[in-house]
């Protein structure tokens, strides 16, 4: 039976013709590529950085490794890339540029381990692996799932005799290069060896090119890997990519001992207590590998992160003024981490922000002030201080929560299962302000977006019972009687945080031009099982060309069912 309808609400501003804090002239434009997965982020900086005036700048999801090439090359003002220059791939080394550059993290988030098993046509949900588990994964010396190593890690849990199908990318990643390190780091022996075998040499170490075996399955791409992964038929695959590709519920993600003895999930507060004690070195790239051996029970071990390649001297094709707008995009990146983390993504700790904001400050023609960063570190520190702790049942050797574990003695417990109850809320601030519209390409539309603020659905009630939540905007009114229709509004779901409920799917995205938009209830999201979930949205606005300028308001009505 379903709960009865309860509701939160949310007021969205926007402003035309104003703008968040702008700049008298809009800077020299720039143009960079690199990273596919920073490519959302990236897209939203930019439409901020034009929306207030700091300058046009444009990207490219080309992948890292062509954005540094073209870095290099002295075609691209900046690159994106998780990968540094000096990546040795079948003995060459990748040649850094010639000009002087340096790295500013930008992008947070986590190498997660999807996978798809089933015991008896039922799900395993709660997965535990140690690197020495997934070494013998990766390496085919660990080919069942009731092999005694993953039964050492999930004690108390049945596991499948189903064979092991490791899924691999095909094409260079930064991906598989995250994965590498770890396993060159943590199991150098079995990784050693296997690299040997493969034709790699026992010193292969990190690399972007996974070497493959028989048994192994290629994909190109992350979507590609947990495309492969989520399919029916793919019972027993697992793979790796950023744990963003898990948001639509298609894939579930092991558990990774860290090294304080508890098993974490790739959770955007588990990878900023990861990176708080990471060091940057002397040229800015964050040294990933300190998450391994982070004391902090909270550390998820597999973090990855995504930088701008930025020059720090002037030169024929860059000049101060360009460096101006390349600093402004590299200081608003590390100040606004809230857009990256709505898009799943995890909120860079204090340290690194600060190392970011110290390196940006050695690129040509920045200008201290160009975008308010006073509150940079706060913000840093509140995220790090929501990072929240381990259960006890996920400390090493103990049985997973929730499993059975045999032997002992029988007790008879008696509880009684109170009706519970089905309850959304807006753990944040519940006004939305959105950037100042600009013209789209086409001319026809101002248009604007950022990260609704999240809400969370808690479903205490018994059983498998299920449900839906979903939103309404009014239209925007704004002033002298000028309105926005609620129908311009649209917007793509994503899930932020899958908490413990069992299953939960984003709603379908409300593309520009749908007719209605948000003027009649859409999905959010929907789930089964009791638990807390975490839930957002992109928005997108396209108002008329001619609406009057100011700010405009609406409420975006939020229900779950």
């Amino acid at each position: 039976m379903r709960g009865a309808v309860v509701s939160a609400a949310a007021l969205l501003l926007v402003a035309l013709g104003t703008a968040l804090p702008a700049r008298a002239a809009a800077g020299t434009p720039v143009a960079g590529a690199g990273s596919t997965w920073a490519l959302n982020p990236m897209d939203e900086w930019r439409y901020a950085m034009a929306a207030s005036g700091h300058g046009i700048v444009a990207y490219s999801g080309l992948g890292s490794a062509e954005g540094r090439k073209q870095f290099g090359y002295g075609i691209l003002d900046y690159a994106v890339s998780e990968l540094p220059y000096g990546l040795t791939e079948g003995g060459v080394t990748e040649k850094p540029p010639t000009r002087p550059f340096a790295y500013v993290p930008v992008v947070a988030g986590a190498l997660g381990l999807h996978y798809n098993l089933r015991v008896d046509g039922e799900p395993v949900t709660d997965l535990r692996l140690s690197s020495a588990t997934v070494a013998g994964i990766f390496t085919r010396t660990i080919t069942r799932w009731d092999d005694p190593a993953i039964r050492a890690d999930n004690p108390g849990t049945r596991l499948p005799a189903t064979p092991v199908v490791p899924v691999v990318r095909a094409d260079a990643s930064g991906t598989t290069a995250a994965l590498t390190q770890w396993l060159a780091d943590r199991q150098p022996a079995v990784w050693g060896a296997y690299c040997a075998a493969a034709g790699r040499g026992a010193g292969c170490g990190t690399t972007s090119l996974f070497p493959t075996a028989p048994g192994d399955v290629a994909v190109a791409g992350s979507n590609g890997v947990t495309g492969y992964v989520s399919r029916p038929g793919s019972d027993g695959a697992i793979t790796y990519a950023e744990s963003s590709y898990a948001q639509s519920g298609r894939t579930v993600m092991a558990r990774v001992l860290n090294h304080a003895g508890f098993y974490t999930s790739p959770t955007q507060g588990g990878v900023t207590a990861g990176l708080a004690r990471a060091a940057t070195d002397p040229s800015g790239f964050v040294r990933t590998g300190d998450a391994y051996t982070d004391p902090d029970p909270r550390t998820y071990p597999l973090p990855i992160v995504a930088h701008l390649i930025v020059p720090t001297a002037t030169g024929t094709y860059f000049s101060t003024a360009k460096g101006r707008t390349l600093a402004s995009l590299a200081s608003l990146a590390l100040c606004d981490q809230d857009t990256s983390t709505y898009l799943g993504n995890s909120p860079l700790p204090p340290n690194l922000v600060g190392d970011g904001l110290r390196t940006t400050a050695r690129i040509p023609g920045a200008v201290p002030g160009d975008v308010d960063t006073s509150g940079c570190a706060a913000s840093a520190a509140a995220a790090l201080r929501g990072a929240p702790q381990p259960r006890a049942c996920d400390r090493v050797g103990v049985p997973a929560c929730g499993s059975t574990a045999p032997g002992g003695h029988e007790q008879s417990i008696v509880t009684t299962v109170e009706p519970g109850a089905l309850v959304i809320s807006i753990e944040g601030s519940p006004h939305v302000v959105l950037p100042a519209p600009v013209p789209d390409p086409s001319g026809e539309h101002l248009h604007t977006s950022g990260p609704m603020t999240p809400v969370t659905v808690t479903d205490s009630r018994p059983g498998n019972v299920g449900w839906t939540a979903s939103g309404q905007a009014g239209d925007f009114a704004g002033p002298a009687g000028a309105g926005i229709p609620a129908s311009s509004l649209t917007w793509a779901p994503v899930v932020v945080d899958p908490g413990n409920i069992r299953e939960v799917t984003a709603g379908p995205p409300v593309p520009a031009g749908d007719g209605d938009g948000l003027g009649r209830a859409r999905t959010l999201a929907t789930g089964s099982g009791p638990g807390t979930v975490d839930v957002g949205a992109r928005l997108d606005l396209d108002a008329p060309t001619g609406t009057r300028p100011g700010t405009y308001t609406s409420v975006l009505t939020l229900t779950v069912i």
